[in-house]
């Protein structure tokens, strides 16, 4: 079985995370959504309720499963006996960072490659942060997120 670890924040996801999550279920037999603890980062969002807002948006994905981990990637990615790293690049600006983390995961791990997808155009210049932003004050975000995601945004910030 091919198996890939698409790893993040997913703070809250987007609609480009899912775009990428997408093309990589119709590429690997099983992706495991890998919702990254971040201790230098406060989320707006529980891990656990991450798990569920993706889980929910991925229903119609029968080889997507959604977790947690703490630690590093590679390391979670042996215990889950994956093959791959799935990282999405949304423009140029990621590619740097995204380049050395996956030349030191490939040091780690060497059988593990990383593979890099462009989600659709128009999810490029997504991101959480943005979405973050413009839920909080009171910005339409609904062509960013899936529906349950916006629904949960609105509850963090009330008008």
């Amino acid at each position: 079985m091919k198996r890939a670890i698409y790893a993040g924040s997913f703070d809250p996801v987007t609609n480009g995370h899912l775009d990428v999550l997408s093309r990589a279920a119709a590429v690997f037999d099983e992706v495991i959504v890998a919702i990254a603890h971040n201790s230098e980062k406060r989320g707006l969002f529980t891990p656990e309720e991450r798990v569920v807002m993706i889980g929910e948006a991925t229903r119609d994905l029968p080889n997507v499963r959604v977790t947690h981990f703490n630690g590093l990637l590679v390391e979670f990615a042996r215990t889950q006996n994956a093959c791959a790293i799935i990282r999405g690049l949304r423009a140029v600006s990621d590619f740097e960072m995204e380049f050395q983390m996956a030349l030191m995961n490939r040091r780690l791990a060497p059988g593990l490659e990383t593979f890099f997808l462009m989600p659709k155009e128009e999810y490029s210049y997504v991101s959480s942060r943005l979405v973050k932003e413009v839920a909080s004050l009171g910005g339409d975000i609904t062509a960013f997120v899936p529906e349950g995601v916006a629904r949960a945004l609105r509850g963090k910030f009330p008008r």
